[in-house]
């Protein structure tokens, strides 16, 4: 009984950053709170970077394509943008999990931030450049600084979430 309730449970941990990021993709979890002004996140950013820095085998490349390609179609933008600036996001994820030695949340939350201006520059320029998109820059600035903020609480709680032996 304990053998299965402890394979129930590691299998849990196994999908929960899949199942988290399907969901805050289908759903585009972006926070808006008009109280505060303009308050938005990207949750996926975050998701994504955090696992594919951590542990990328809980999250595989393909399966980010697909979740991209999936909040293409949730968003209306042309398909394959948003999986492109994923896959630009977990470069940047694996190029400092390949060079660092000892894992310090400052240094993986400047580069989290390179990632994301980048991503979201590229973003904003194959949008408003190539499709012919309206931007609004002042809310993509706005969902950047928030996603940035936010990286630390998730990265908390996706490591208080994380077992021990993994």
């Amino acid at each position: 009984m304990t053998l299965k309730k402890i394979n129930f449970k590691n299998k849990l941990f196994k999908y929960f950053p899949l199942v988290l990021l399907y969901f805050s993709v289908l759903n585009e979890f972006d926070i808006d709170v008009t109280s505060f002004g303009l308050l938005s996140f990207n949750l996926p950013f975050i998701i994504i970077f955090y696992w594919s820095l951590k542990d990328p085998d809980h999250i595989g490349n393909g399966l980010i394509f697909i979740s991209g390609i999936l909040n293409d179609v949730t968003l209306g933008y042309p398909i394959g943008v948003s999986s492109f600036v994923y896959l630009t996001i977990i470069s940047f994820a694996a190029y400092l999990r390949n060079i660092t030695l000892r894992p310090n949340i400052f240094k993986d939350s400047l580069v989290f931030l390179i990632a994301i201006l980048f991503a979201n520059s590229v973003n904003a320029l194959i949008l408003s450049f190539v499709f012919g998109i309206q931007i609004n820059f002042f809310e993509i600035i706005a969902n950047i600084t928030f996603t940035f903020l936010l990286y630390f609480l998730f990265a908390r709680i996706f490591n208080f979430l994380t077992p021990k032996g993994t």
